[in-house]
Parts: C-alpha cells; sequence; structure tokens
C-alpha cells in the first residue's frame, strides 16, 4: 500500500474554521485526520510509514465544486468528443477544481439527449458530478449566448425527456419560470430530485416567488441575464437574494458583475448562501481566440468572450483559482466565506457535503494549496497529486 500523506503546516480551512498550523492525513482516497496540531518545522522527524509535506507559509483548502461550466483547455463540453470534455475537465483539476458539473446549451431536443448521453457516461465514471442542461427553456428577451431559433417553452414531457436521457447524472436544469409550463417543471424536477434553477428569465418579483414556492431554489448566475433591480419593480434580483432557500451562483471574474454587485449578494443573501462559478466556455486555461458556444460563433479578446455576432458576453474564461483570489485579494471577503462559496455549498446542493467540499475526515482527499498571495501551488483529487506543491 502507498504510505499516509501527512499534511502539516499550512493556514487549513477546517469545517470547525481556520487553524495556523494544520495537519491533514490522507490514507488512499480519502482524509482520515484534519486537526490543527501540525508539525510546522521542516526538521522534524517524518512519522513511520507516512509522506510527510511541510506546506509552512501556505494556505490549504478543500478542492473547489464548480456547478456551471461548458469547457475549457481548448475543448467544449457542448459538442465535443469524449476526450475533449476529458481534456476540459483535466483543464479546471489544475486549477484547482476537483468537482465539477458539466452545462450544456441550447439545441435541438435530440441533441441534447445525445450530449446526455455522453456526459452521463463521464459521469457514471466519476470524471464528472453530473450535467446541468441550461437552455432550451429560457427566455428570448434574456437569451444571452443562446441560439434564439432553438429557443422553446418549458414544457414538462420535453423537460422529463432531458432527465431521462441524462440516465440519473442530471443535476440542474435552467428556467425561465415564467414561460407556460415553468412551474409544472420546477415541480417535475423536485420531483425528480434534480435542482430547479431560475435563469435567463424576464420574470417579475412575484413570478420568481412563485417559481420559488414551487420547488427552485437556484439563481442561475444573478445579475446576469435577467431584469435588473428596480425600486418599483424589483424583479427576480430582489426575490433570490431575499429567500433562504435559494443559493445564488456569482461570476467572479470582474467581468460580469462590479464588485459592489458581488458584496451586495454577500451581504444579502449571506455566505452560507453564495456559490462562485465559472460558466467557463472552451477558451478558460486556453487563451484568446475563435471559438463555437453551441452553434454560436464566440470571439475571446483579453480574456473576455463575446458573441462575434450581437456581441453579447458567451460564458467566461475564469478558473476557480482566479475567482478565490480576486474574492480575498480585490474584493476583500474572509478566507472562510470563499471556501464555503468554491467547496462547501455547492457541495450540499449538489448533495455530497459528506464526500467533499470540506477537509473533513471521511471525505475525499480533494484539496488546493495556495500561497500568501493566495496563488494555486498545488491540487490532490482523491488523493493524488495533480499539482504536486513540492515540484513547484
Amino acid at each position: 500500500m502507498a504510505p499516509s500523506k501527512v499534511l502539516v503546516g499550512a493556514r487549513t480551512v477546517l469545517p470547525t474554521g481556520i487553524v495556523d498550523d494544520g495537519r491533514v492525513v490522507v490514507e488512499g482516497a480519502r482524509i482520515t485526520a484534519a486537526t490543527g496540531d501540525g508539525t510546522r518545522s521542516p526538521h522534524s522527524p517524518a512519522e513511520p510509514g507516512t509522506d510527510t509535506v511541510d506546506l509552512s507559509g501556505h494556505w490549504l483548502v478543500p478542492g473547489f465544486v464548480d456547478l456551471h461550466n461548458h469547457g475549457g483547455g481548448g475543448a467544449s463540453f457542448t459538442s465535443g468528443s469524449v476526450e475533449d470534455v476529458l481534456t476540459g475537465i483535466r483543464t479546471h483539476r489544475e486549477h484547482g477544481t476537483t468537482t465539477l458539473v458539466a452545462s450544456t446549451v441550447t439545441e435541438e431536443t435530440d441533441q441534447l439527449v445525445q450530449r446526455a448521453g455522453l456526459l452521463s457516461e463521464l459521469a457514471e465514471q466519476g470524471d464528472l458530478a453530473g450535467i446541468h442542461f441550461e437552455g432550451p427553456f429560457i427566455s428570448p428577451c434574456r437569451k444571452g449566448a443562446h441560439s434564439a431559433a432553438l429557443l422553446r417553452d418549458p414544457d414538462p414531457a420535453e423537460v422529463r425527456k432531458l432527465v431521462d436521457a441524462a440516465r440519473g447524472q442530471a443535476r440542474m436544469v435552467t428556467l425561465a419560470t415564467e414561460l407556460p409550463g415553468g412551474l409544472d417543471s420546477v415541480r417535475l424536477l423536485v420531483e425528480q430530485g434534480v435542482i430547479a434553477a431560475v435563469g435567463h428569465t424576464d420574470a417579475t418579483y412575484e413570478q420568481t416567488v412563485a417559481a420559488i414556492d414551487a420547488g427552485a431554489t437556484v439563481a442561475t448566475h444573478l445579475f446576469n441575464a435577467m431584469p435588473t433591480l428596480g425600486h418599483r419593480a424589483p424583479g427576480p434580483v430582489t426575490a433570490l437574494l431575499e429567500d433562504e432557500r435559494v443559493t445564488v451562483e456569482l461570476i467572479n471574474d470582474g467581468t460580469h458583475l462590479h464588485p459592489a454587485a458581488l458584496k451586495l449578494a454577500f451581504r444579502h443573501a449571506g455566505a452560507a448562501r453564495v456559490a462562485f462559478i465559472t460558466d467557463a466556455m472552451d477558451a478558460a486555461g486556453f487563451g484568446d481566440g475563435r471559438y463555437l458556444l453551441g452553434p454560436l460563433e464566440v470571439e475571446v479578446s483579453d480574456g473576455v468572450a463575446r458573441l462575434v455576432e450581437g456581441g453579447s458576453i458567451a460564458g467566461s474564461t475564469l478558473t476557480l483559482d482566479r475567482a478565490f483570489q480576486r474574492a480575498v485579494t480585490v474584493d476583500g471577503l474572509p478566507v472562510e466565506d470563499v471556501v464555503a462559496a468554491l467547496s462547501a455549498n455547492p457541495a450540499r446542493l449538489l448533495g455530497k457535503a459528506d464526500e467533499v467540499g470540506s477537509l473533513a475526515p471521511g471525505t475525499y482527499a480533494d484539496l488546493v494549496v495556495l500561497d500568501e498571495e493566495f496563488a494555486l501551488k498545488g491540487v490532490m483529487r482523491r488523493g493524488e497529486w495533480v499539482i504536486d506543491p513540492q515540484l513547484g
């Protein structure tokens, strides 16, 4: 058997809080102990039968969990081959995302069914944490980077067809719940154990409240692709922020949200109800250029993705390590709150809090090592180093 790995000396974010001298023990794929009595000195003797890694001067946090991601590394989850999808998964793992849900975009139903089959195989193998269907059941008024010609109302029978095609791996469906069939589709998803998310919506405040009462529990990239908050027409943003049953997705790339909007969401929803996502497309971790997002052409320039026709923002090139660093160093958020938004909260939404999202004993050994400036230095998934911090 491989020796146990003992990670010592880092400022470690445990479920109980931050400890300055952490000690995390990894045996096989899981964490077996996590305490604040680590050994910081590099001159201390290694424990017999262990591989001791001194992480003094670093942070140790849980692996990141991304609920909303369309691709990366030059590869697409929405149209690529199995190898393309694996390339995207590897790219995001190298940036700290150890648990990832693959998101689709609006396509014809038959294409989405086919895509669900491919992605579900990878989820069954453990490479993905499931599938998020973003579109086609969204508002033409708030379509963003989705093909207007392919949009349709959320007919519960068609929603059920996509869920069934995912073979138990459907995790979330984004809906404009004000459209005909929207509330019935929310109820169907709840019955099937799938998250109903309000997004790409032109709903009023009252319509959004009705969707939440029907069972919707996530706001897809809050603020983006929905009416702005108004003092006479508070719209969906207010309804989603004020209801304790809702978790709000935020894209913290400096393009999708002004820092003041991000802080407003944290203040009103609270750190326990925020999930940072990437909404990444192919260019994440890859570079500028021309790409396809579903059937639409995208131009990425200076790291910002926009549709060639119309100029709408088309996903992001974000990786979650950058979202973490920005949240702490630019937005000034407490490290514990950022860890919750990147790990614990999305893990809870997926029903996987006993497996991922924290450094609790018994969970998978998914973790990220950051330096004092919160730059990524190491990634472990299931007890194996994806990026070994000892190798620089």
